[in-house]
């Protein structure tokens, strides 16, 4: 039973440019009608106003309940959260699944916002109430910064592929298409023909100033391209019109890495600035100490977790990631090709995944990036399939970062073994 069911509750549906609102007396009887808001501030107030009349007629504080709606529900949160302690935000996951309980198929923003509200009353729900406004600010940013590099690799392939039609081969003389030297070849030179036509000097100019490797590699990597650009007037298709794609693509994949640069630069700034808070920056630190994780995704990591006291077991960060284990029940039947739920945060999620790669490789001199938890990972699952085994590592690492956040300590790698029998003898003090 919610904590709520004794109080007025008032359920908000909320749109882009307004939001439908029922409130219920603490019987649970309609104590006003589903109306409509507009999100200014004569909305606002106007909902205020209707609040506090529920508030004054009972005696008793409301509890208001809103879905989770992207960034619509934002500025009418913050502002009743300034006014009202029991503001609360609800999972689209729950209020989907409990929104349609009639025979009736009737889907409307009035009865939405009733039916948020019952949730908010009658069930016994999670509920987010806290939005530090620093870490949807970092979240925000963050976020960004994966937007952009997904597009940015997105030209990459349609480069690549465009590559592949009109100039065969060209990889073989770049591995990596969008180096400063091959984007700058092929921003003067986007066709075979325009480089066997371009002067020697020219082009040994641009492999010298943007590789600084020396006149020795230059000319090797020239034999190189005008060999490739030969073959590519015979085996490669004569589409001329190829040539403006190429070039658009280059453009917009040097706009975009200068945007990703500068978007890195200001989520440096943010961090370091004296308004940022020093617990979030702190936070930062503790999750980079773990082996295998990165200043960027410490970043990404801590800026999606948020407050990690909303967490109260590691098994809640597990699920908040969407790595849990979906479950497939039924009578006798039970499944057992079960995939991970996935209904957690995406991008924190892909960032725990790069780490989980990284714990289970060996750096250049062939150290260890994580000897436990390549242990772990060649002895425990030796034989499991490699995306199992995977998770299995993405658990142990959400453990390693519930345990540095809640303890606010560094992380310190230690030998399982030794972990267990120092795990033994505190348990023991304690019972003594």
């Amino acid at each position: 039973m919610s904590k709520f069911f004794n109080s007025p509750t008032v359920g908000i549906d909320v749109s882009a440019d307004f939001s439908y609102v029922a409130i219920l007396a603490p019987n649970g009887d309609v104590f006003k009608k589903a109306f409509r808001i507009k999100h200014d501030v004569s909305g606002f107030n106007h909902l205020l106003k209707e609040i506090k009349k529920v508030e004054e007629e009972f005696s008793m504080k409301t509890a208001i309940f809103m879905e989770s709606t992207g960034v619509y529900h934002l500025s009418l949160f913050h502002f009743l959260n300034k006014n009202f302690d029991n503001t609360f935000v609800i999972n689209p996951l729950v209020t989907k699944s409990n929104k349609n309980v009639d025979i009736r198929k009737v889907k409307n923003d009035k009865k939405d916002a009733l039916s948020i509200a019952k949730i908010g009353k009658f069930q016994n729900i999670k509920l987010s109430q806290s939005v530090s406004l620093d870490i949807f600010l970092l979240r925000s940013l963050v976020r960004e910064y994966y937007k952009l590099t997904d597009n940015c690799s997105l030209f990459k392939k349609k480069l690549s592929t465009d590559l592949r039609v009109i100039f065969p081969n060209y990889t073989s003389v770049f591995s990596n298409i969008t180096t400063n030297t091959s984007i700058s070849i092929l921003s003067e030179y986007p066709t075979p023909q325009a480089i066997l036509n371009a002067s020697k000097e020219t082009i040994l100019d641009i492999l010298i100033c943007k590789s600084k490797k020396g006149s020795k590699w230059a000319e090797d990597k020239y034999s190189k391209l005008i060999s490739v650009a030969t073959e590519a007037t015979m085996i490669g298709l004569p589409l001329l019109g190829l040539s403006i794609k190429i070039s658009s693509s280059i453009t917009l994949i040097q706009a975009l890495e200068k945007e990703i640069e500068n978007l890195l630069t200001e989520i440096e700034t943010l961090i370091n600035s004296c308004d940022f808070p020093e617990q979030i920056r702190k936070n930062i630190e503790l999750v980079d100490s773990i082996p295998g994780v990165g200043r960027l995704t410490a970043i990404t990591l801590v800026a999606e977790i948020g407050d990690i006291k909303g967490f109260i077991k590691p098994k809640h960060l597990v699920a908040f990631f969407g790595i849990d284990s979906s479950i497939n029940e039924s009578g006798n039947f039970k499944g057992s090709q079960n995939k991970i739920s996935k209904r957690g945060t995406r991008i924190g999620r892909r960032a725990l995944y790069a780490v989980a790669l990284a714990c289970i490789r060996t750096n250049r001199s062939g150290i260890p990036i994580n000897k436990v938890l390549l242990d772990y990972y060649q002895n425990n699952m030796n034989g499991k399939k490699p995306k199992v085994a995977l998770v299995a590592i993405m658990h142990k690492i959400i453990n390693y970062i519930f345990a540095v956040l809640r303890n606010q300590t560094p992380f310190e790698l230690r030998d399982p073994k030794l972990h267990q029998k120092m795990y033994l003898e505190n348990n023991y003090k304690d019972a003594v």
